[in-house]
């Protein structure tokens, strides 16, 4: 990832054609107990479930659903982050740290907001991935590594607080979490030899609350597990929002590569990269983790933030945090009162070759040393460079019990490291070449490509039992969807090649209705009510990761099943229901 810097940058916020009347402020009780009629935070609610009560679209009606408006963001690039909706207002945030609130009900602009950014900037991964509400406030993280507040009533900038240099390769791209008057944030950069770090300001004046590093310094526990200064630079960036726990005050979060990438050029476990961690939302110390696999030798970050729900195991009802790896593992974790995180289980949900085994006490995975590549030695290992599943958040349904996954299968790379020299500021430190990077992708052993090839994937897991339930498979394209379910028994996502975006029955797997946008949709999907009426919102957009990782994709297929160039331009999309035809042609009669 690459960053800003906070000197010298202005700001530039833009009026709109209306201001916010009647704004409705957002609390601590509003976010842990949401109105199902409102998405008020990236994933609905603190436990990041990806779901909604909300039933009115269902299998039996949802023929019906059709565009009721639709607004041009005016960027390119991948549009990622969820339209956000507190009682009619729509807030979204878009490539460019750009800001739109809109009518949920109309999409009339009421105002907008863009960050303007330094020129120096190089974005190696310019999106955005949401923002958050408190108070009568909109937060967004910025790519030149600061956290602005703007009134939720005119956009107008309240405060600014940088966290860290852009020069230095920080930046950010996640949504903030917020409870307790703190906007929780962590920092992009992997790719920049950072030294990752969680940090949280105060909601009304923007002064740092508390800042804790997730590659721990000298005399801190966790030190030991790297060598020498490697820790310096060891990465473990947090680029994906965290979830809460109001009872027990605690913040999960997920953490990312350690860095360089190759794990010669800094031995040991490398806490806390690729792990789960446990936050007291008061002071930031560590109360908790889980490494779902050291000294990681991949780029499988593990940012993703685990989901927070109950399971059953041997007749017991246990507290439990579940996450669907990069690694290519389903994880289920037992969250303690205390903050503490202990290991249930782990099962590969994807072909994975790397791991041989897992400690059934800690879950620490043992490895294939064939397929640990190193500085110099090059290797292949599945699944590939982007995982399993890469950010795009999976969704749980409490009425069905599933866990719906948006998955790659068959995919893996073959990677290996040059000698890495003295690090720069801001320049990339990764010690593997760009082009080794782009190049690196194979369809796992056996897979004929002379055939259409299974790769992305819809998974639903039922966390009852722990197995899977069913699987939709898209031939010759990845899965880069975010998942939505709702109270309809219903799962929403888009992520192909073929720039659709669908919906699937949520017990069974079958789609039930799909429609073609105008990009490829890699943005989360939210849904919300507005006096009566259902409303479904996505952004599509393509780019980023997707659009490299597509390009590689590509190479390996025959060229008469290669997908066209992916047409650009971002546009939030809502979709609600259609007027019944059949009832009004039988009034007619």
């Amino acid at each position: 990832m690459l960053a800003l810097a906070c000197l010298g940058v202005t700001v530039a916020p833009h009026a709109g054609s209306a201001q916010v009347k009647d704004y409705k402020p957002v609390t601590d009780e509003r976010l842990a107990n949401p109105e199902p009629e409102n998405w008020l935070q990236y994933r609905g609610n603190y436990k990041g479930w990806g779901y909604s009560p909300l039933d009115q679209i269902t299998s039996a009606n949802i023929g019906r659903l059709t565009p009721m408006w639709s607004y041009s963001t005016g960027k390119l690039e991948g549009h990622q982050a969820p339209p956000i909706v507190n009682n009619g207002v729509m807030f979204v945030s878009t490539p460019g740290n750009q800001v739109v609130a809109l009518d949920a009900k109309t999409g009339d602009q009421l105002w907008t907001y863009k960050r303007e950014l330094p020129e120096e900037l190089v974005q190696l991964h310019p999106t955005n991935r949401g923002v958050g509400l408190y108070g009568d406030k909109v937060y967004l993280a910025t790519l030149d590594a600061c956290v602005v507040a703007l009134s939720a009533k005119t956009g107008e900038q309240v405060w600014e607080k940088c966290i860290a240099d852009w020069s230095d390769g920080y930046y950010m791209t996640l949504s903030p979490l917020i409870a307790k008057g703190k906007v929780m944030v962590g920092v992009s950069g992997g790719e920049f030899g950072i030294r990752g770090f969680i940090t949280a300001v105060d909601a009304e004046t923007g002064q740092e609350a508390w800042k804790t590093y997730t590659v721990p310094g000298p005399g801190e526990p966790g030190f030991e597990t790297w060598k020498g200064d490697a820790w310096k630079t060891g990465g473990a960036p947090v680029w994906i929002q965290g979830n809460y726990d109001p009872k027990n005050n605690v913040a999960y979060f997920g953490t990312g590569n350690g860095g360089p990438w190759m794990p010669d050029t800094r031995p040991g476990d490398n806490l806390y990269a690729t792990s789960a961690l446990a936050l007291d939302v008061d002071t930031g110390a560590i109360k908790g983790h889980h490494q779902y696999h050291w000294n990681d030798a991949w780029d499988w970050d593990e940012v993703s933030a685990p989901i927070l729900v109950d399971v059953e195991r041997g007749g017991k009802t246990i507290p439990a945090l579940v996450h669907a790896g990069r690694n290519g593992y389903l994880w289920t974790l037992e969250r303690h009162e205390d903050g503490k995180i202990g290991f249930i289980e782990g099962k590969p949900y994807v072909n994975q070759n790397v791991f041989t085994g897992l400690d059934p006490k800690t879950g620490r995975p043992s490895y294939d040393p064939t397929k640990v590549p190193g500085t110099n030695k090059k290797l292949a290992f599945c699944p590939g460079l982007w995982g399993g599943k890469d950010w795009p958040p999976e969704a749980y349904n409490p009425k069905t019990g599933m866990l719906y996954i948006p998955a790659n299968d068959n995919l893996c790379s073959e990677l290996g490291g040059v000698p890495i020299t003295g690090r720069a500021p801001g320049e990339m430190y990764v010690g593997v070449t760009i082009d080794e990077i782009l190049s690196s992708l194979r369809f796992r052993d056996g897979v004929d490509a002379s055939k259409p090839v299974d790769i992305g994937e819809v998974q639903a897991w039922d966390l009852k039992t722990g197995k899977k339930a069913w699987t939709h498979t898209f031939q010759d394209s990845a899965n880069w969807g975010p998942l939505l379910t709702t109270g309809g028994d219903l799962v929403f996502g888009g992520g192909t090649s073929d720039r659709k975006f669908r919906a699937f029955d949520a017990k069974s797997g079958k789609v039930v209705w799909e429609t073609r946008l105008n990009s490829g949709v890699t943005g989360v999907p939210s849904t919300y009510m507005v006096d009566g009426v259902q409303y479904i919102a996505v952004q599509a957009g393509w780019g980023v990761d997707a659009e490299r990782m597509m390009g590689g994709i590509s190479t390996l297929l025959p060229e008469n099943r290669r997908p066209p160039k992916m047409t650009q331009g971002g546009v939030i999309w809502v979709f609600a229901l259609g007027k019944d035809q059949t009832k009004q042609q039988a009034a007619a009669q």
